[in-house]
């Protein structure tokens, strides 16, 4: 009797010849696996490699995007193949994934880190002196100036405060350099965790991630209160949906899926006590940091509001945002409600006049930030048009929350300008939503035939490249800017080291290097933000428009004048004063006998004024009073 053989595994042949290739080793990788492995380690080589070749002296219109080499450009091309060879693959790996956007953010991101001396941005200078001063005083700052605003929302800068306690540093300056990477990978997680609440597709929430990064132009991810609200901000969003999020998220259509999305049994009936505390705990944090988002959260609470099955998760959060934002204004931030009431209301009375107010000013802009001004606009124009048409092609996207999450800050514009930003702002709160709805729109479409799928793939290849293009534009276009030398760095520091306390520092615009720093001890005047009538004479007198700023401060102390390459670049680059204002304004003030150069170098120069009896500078009844300094168009 013979034994019965155990039937053979499936898919293993049990009669016939071998297989062709059986027994000859182990198989040669593909081409597809090839270049996924491939392409991001050459790519990352060959951007250390391009940065070596960088010239930030020869950088003019455009910034960044004239000085860097063929090789960064390869690289990042490089990097976007790669990325979308392994998204298209048949097994997709998320370590391999996680990779690609943390390299492409690497390379767009910590390239000014890498490349500049010092932090990037005179605001996040600003922001780092804050911290310094809240730490210093163990609290709210005395004698703020026009930085008072950041006593009234603190958070930010005391969780940093509690950062420097805990690790010992003796400041923020020290991380401040790569706060733009770093947020910007910490960022991945919350898109990661809403994205996943949208669909079970990771194709398209890789994707979706990826293009969020290649589209984020706007700038708003280095050391700021905004950045650190913004993270808050997708984390509480995440959090929500996450609750909403029914057993099969209505995603995309698969051979595995259904078609139809769950009913609303599906969705969870309400808040766990321990999940819902830190929901609010996260709103609180919000409230405390930053003026702009905690009233976006409640507009996109308010919008997911709107359909009733949402309701019993949303509008209890939504209930805790609006009181908490209420408490706070009324309390804390009191002083600037105040202040500012009659310009909401103007605002919102005449919402014609909160269009964007950047590159308008007393002179004309440089020819190549009005291209660079198309071109991010262009961008910003065609991720919003390609999610309105990805509603309209992909319906299954109509049964989620991105369209209430697309449409919820489209009227902030309208209701106030932000200082020239609230379009810009309000495309950034948007851009999550978008990206996820251009990758269903762009990386996924049923099953057509093989010849469409690989013209879908061509076609998204060159759609990712056209936007990192348009983000280097954005991105990159006002480095002559927004960076600064180490001899603008050395020529304030030596400022702060000479100044005693209570002198007046004169700059003509705020681009200046940690000019604020020690600011409850000094007072400032930015002669760009003084009255148009002391602007415009500075611009057809400069000796004489710098004799009244001083006049119109009325200093008891020291006064030091400030004038440096960043200055000369904004004149030049915004058109916020003529181009050659700065350079004016020195050869005058070297001819007076009013000032006395202190310190000079290539890049900046400190003057010290010698004569304070000077007719000049004394003020005079019928000149009016000196405004508190109004950034336009900041970047709080």
């Amino acid at each position: 009797m013979t034994r019965p053989t155990a039937p053979a595994p499936r898919g293993v042949r049990t009669d016939g010849p071998p297989p062709a290739g059986a027994g000859a080793g182990p198989q040669r990788p593909s081409v597809r696996t090839v270049v996924t492995r491939g392409a991001l380690p050459v790519a990352l080589a060959l951007w250390l490699v391009s940065l070596r070749h960088v010239h930030l002296e020869r950088m003019d219109d455009l910034g960044l995007i004239e000085v860097l080499p063929v090789l960064f450009w390869v690289a990042l091309g490089l990097l976007t193949l790669g990325f979308a060879v392994q998204l298209r693959g048949p097994r997709l790996s998320h370590a391999w994934s996680a990779a690609y956007v943390v390299g492409l953010i690497a390379v767009v991101h910590a390239t000014p880190s890498l490349l500049y001396p010092g932090v990037r941005y005179s605001w996040a200078w600003k922001h780092v002196e804050v911290v310094d001063a809240m730490l210093r005083h163990g609290g709210p700052v005395p004698r703020p100036g026009w930085l008072d605003i950041y006593n009234q929302w603190p958070g930010f800068f005391t969780v940093n405060g509690l950062i420097l306690r805990a690790t010992g540093l003796p400041s923020a300056m020290g991380y401040a350099h790569w706060a733009t990477p770093v947020a910007d990978v910490l960022l991945i997680g919350p898109l990661l965790l809403l994205y996943r609440t949208i669909t079970r597709d990771w194709q398209l929430i890789w994707g979706a991630v990826w293009i969020f990064f290649s589209c984020m132009w706007i700038g708003q991810d280095y050391f700021a209160p905004q950045t650190f609200a913004f993270l808050i901000f997708v984390t509480v969003l995440a959090l929500v949906l996450k609750q909403l999020t029914p057993v099969r998220p209505p995603g995309p259509p698969t051979p595995r899926a259904h078609t139809r999305a769950p009913g609303p049994a599906a969705v969870r009936e309400g808040w766990r006590p321990a999940r819902f505390l830190m929901v609010v705990l996260l709103v609180a944090v919000l409230v405390t940091s930053h003026q702009l988002t905690p009233l976006m959260l409640i507009v996109f609470l308010a919008a997911l509001s709107v359909p009733r099955r949402n309701r019993r998760v949303v509008l209890p959060v939504l209930a805790s945002a609006v009181v908490l934002q209420a408490v706070w204004l009324a309390t804390a931030a009191r002083p600037y409600i105040s202040a500012n009431l009659r310009g909401f209301i103007a605002a919102i009375a005449s919402p014609d006049e909160n269009a964007p107010t950047w590159l308008t000013g007393l002179g004309a802009p440089a020819r190549g930030q009005v291209l660079l001004a198309w071109v991010d606009r262009g961008l910003s124009a065609a991720v919003v048009l390609l999610a309105a048409l990805a509603l309209l092609r992909r319906p299954w996207t109509r049964r989620t929350a991105l369209p209430y999450l697309l449409i919820a800050p489209m009227p902030m514009p309208a209701l106030n300008s932000y200082g020239g930003e609230m379009i810009f702002r309000s495309y950034l709160f948007a851009l999550p939503a978008a990206a996820m709805l251009v990758s269903a729109l762009v990386l996924r479409a049923g099953a057509p035939a093989r010849w469409r799928v690989r013209l879908r793939a061509v076609v998204s290849f060159a759609l990712l490249l056209a936007f990192l293009g348009g983000l280097v534009f954005g991105y990159y276009g006002k480095e002559l800017v927004e960076s600064f030398t180490a001899r603008e760095i050395a020529a304030t520091e030596f400022l702060y080291r000479t100044a005693p306390a209570g002198s007046l520092v004169v700059t003509v615009t705020n681009n200046v290097p940690d000019i604020d720093k020690d600011y409850d001890q000094h007072d400032r005047v930015v002669i760009a933000w003084n009255l148009l009538e002391n602007r415009k004479l500075l611009v057809k007198d400069p000796l004489a428009g710098l004799e009244q700023a001083v006049a119109l401060a009325a200093p008891p102390g020291p006064v030091y004048l400030v004038l440096n390459r960043a200055q000369t670049a904004e004149c030049y680059i915004t058109g916020v004063l003529p181009a050659d204002t700065v350079p004016r304004l020195e050869t005058a003030v070297n001819g007076s006998h009013l000032f006395s150069p202190v310190f000079r170098n290539a890049d900046a120069v400190v003057y010290e004024l010698v004569d304070h009896n000077a007719p000049e500078i004394q003020p005079h009844p019928q000149q009016p009073q000196q405004p508190k300094p109004q950034p336009h168009g900041g970047r709080p």
